[in-house]
């Protein structure tokens, strides 16, 4: 079994306010959820405007499945979510 968690830390241009930084993040959050089947939640410089840091979380029997699923996350966003830019991710595998 291989836990592993995805670190992202994101930029929002944008935002104006926490309420429309919610209202950008929790689709997010919900699409990868159904995408990739992982937990993921906000968890860092929550008070911040433009600025998110997410964690993912992905449990399998397989380690390098875990690590496939997870590195392709960072370029599924920025594919599929134009309106947020990925500064740095951290991959960490258990």
């Amino acid at each position: 079994m291989s836990i592993g968690l995805l670190k992202l830390h994101l930029q929002l241009p944008g935002c104006t306010s926490l309420k429309e930084k919610r209202h950008r993040l929790r689709p997010l959050l919900a699409r990868l959820h159904r995408e990739f089947n992982v937990s993921a939640a906000e968890f860092e410089r929550q008070d911040a405007w433009q600025e998110a840091v997410i964690a993912i979380a992905m449990v399998s029997n397989d380690r390098n499945q875990t690590q496939r699923a997870l590195q392709n996350i960072g370029a599924w966003i920025e594919k599929y979510w134009p309106d947020i830019d990925v500064i740095e991710n951290n991959l960490e595998i258990i």
